[in-house]
């Protein structure tokens, strides 16, 4: 499975922005989609989980409320629609795929490249 993140960017502190992660070479329902991000210096963080079917998604408590993860199987896509935008949101964000629906990034095997999010305050 290859994944392609798209979609980051700079906003203000309080804005929204969505990305998006294009699956190719695998069937795409089958997969767990997951949402992490990572600063310099710091471990990749959990942010969002999502089940192959789309019934049931995960957050961190960090972005609970102000995120929401999505998909549309017909597209091979998984979303992640950031509204209220903090700057400690700065990161780059990764898609990843796995078989098992749980916040641990080991769980995944397949990633794609990374997106950056920038937010100003």
């Amino acid at each position: 499975v290859q994944l392609q993140a798209s979609g980051g960017g700079l906003v203000q502190a309080g804005g929204f922005l969505r990305v998006s992660c294009l699956a190719s070479g695998g069937t795409f329902s089958r997969y767990v989609m997951g949402w992490f991000r990572q600063t310099p210096g710091k471990e990749r963080e959990f942010v969002a989980t999502i089940t192959g079917s789309g019934a049931s998604t995960y957050y961190a408590d960090s972005v609970k409320g102000r995120f929401t993860i999505s998909r549309d199987n017909a597209k091979n896509t998984v979303y992640l629609q950031m509204n209220s935008l903090k700057p400690e949101d700065t990161a780059v964000y990764y898609c990843a795929a796995g078989l098992i629906f749980l916040t641990s990034d080991r769980r995944y095997d397949y990633w794609g490249q990374g997106t950056q999010v920038t937010v100003s305050s």
